[in-house]
Order: C-alpha cells, then sequence, then structure tokens
C-alpha cells in the first residue's frame, strides 16, 4: 500500500505531527507547520507555513477550500484547488474537484482529478556570477 511506504526523499520532514481526529470540522482558515494529519474535516484554506511541512489527508478526511503545501498524501475529498510545491502523492481513494498544480506527482489506480492538471516547473535557481576572465585567457577567447 502506498501510504505506509516510507520514504527516503521524506527524511527531512518534520516529525512534529498534529491531528485533526475523525469527527472534528474546523470553519476557517488553517496554517500549520511540521505534520498535519488530517482524519476531520476542515471548512477554508490549509496553509503550509514551511517548505518542509507535510499534510496527509485520510480516506476520511475533506476539505472544502484550497490547499496550498509543499509536500502531501491525499486519500481523501478535497472541493476546491490544490497547489503542491514539491511532493505530491495522490492514493486510491484520492478525489480532488478543483485544479491541481504540482512539481512531483505519484498517482495509484482510483485516485481522481476532477480539474485541471498543471506540472509547475523547477524552481527558479539563484544566478551564478559570470566568471572573471583574466587578461591571458582573453588572448585564446573565440569570438560569438
Amino acid at each position: 500500500m502506498m501510504l505506509n511506504r516510507k520514504r527516503n526523499d521524506q527524511n527531512h520532514i518534520s516529525h512534529e505531527t498534529s491531528l485533526i481526529a475523525r469527527g472534528t470540522v474546523i470553519c476557517g482558515d488553517l496554517r500549520f507547520s511540521g505534520a498535519l494529519h488530517l482524519d476531520g474535516r476542515i471548512e477554508g484554506t490549509v496553509i503550509a507555513e514551511s517548505e518542509d511541512a507535510m499534510l496527509t489527508l485520510s480516506e476520511h478526511g475533506e476539505v472544502e477550500g484550497e490547499i496550498h503545501v509543499s509536500h502531501a498524501v491525499l486519500n481523501g475529498h478535497v472541493v476546491g484547488n490544490v497547489t503542491v510545491t514539491a511532493r505530491l502523492e495522490l492514493a486510491a481513494l484520492a478525489r480532488i474537484d478543483g485544479d491541481l498544480r504540482y512539481h512531483t506527482l505519484e498517482m495509484a489506480a482510483g485516485a481522481q482529478v476532477n480539474g485541471r492538471i498543471t506540472r509547475q516547473a523547477e524552481p527558479a535557481q539563484r544566478e551564478l556570477p559570470a566568471p572573471q576572465l583574466q587578461a591571458d585567457d582573453m588572448d585564446d577567447a573565440v569570438p560569438a
């Protein structure tokens, strides 16, 4: 099963986990860092405040609103747009009714996205300074 598999590339993710249990409904936006495991329902926007934040939406979990996180494993129902800037795993029971933007995607058979799916390009890399040419190097330079 996809959700139980341990990933080497997620070792950097924080081990501080918040749990929103089944039967709990949060009305309003939710900001978090670390890890958030959602078995309940959120009516509002879910926003990760750190780059290593991880959202896990169980098969019982629901979000009615937008999701903006860097890492996510979704297996529940989302009504709203989802943006995942690093890695997204859609498990077999995942259902997204909205547009999906992702960087890296793993999608199991049975997962549904009812909206546009767009891959985000690599994050812009920092520009390195141009190497300084010495006067001696100019003799060997070829004109463009």
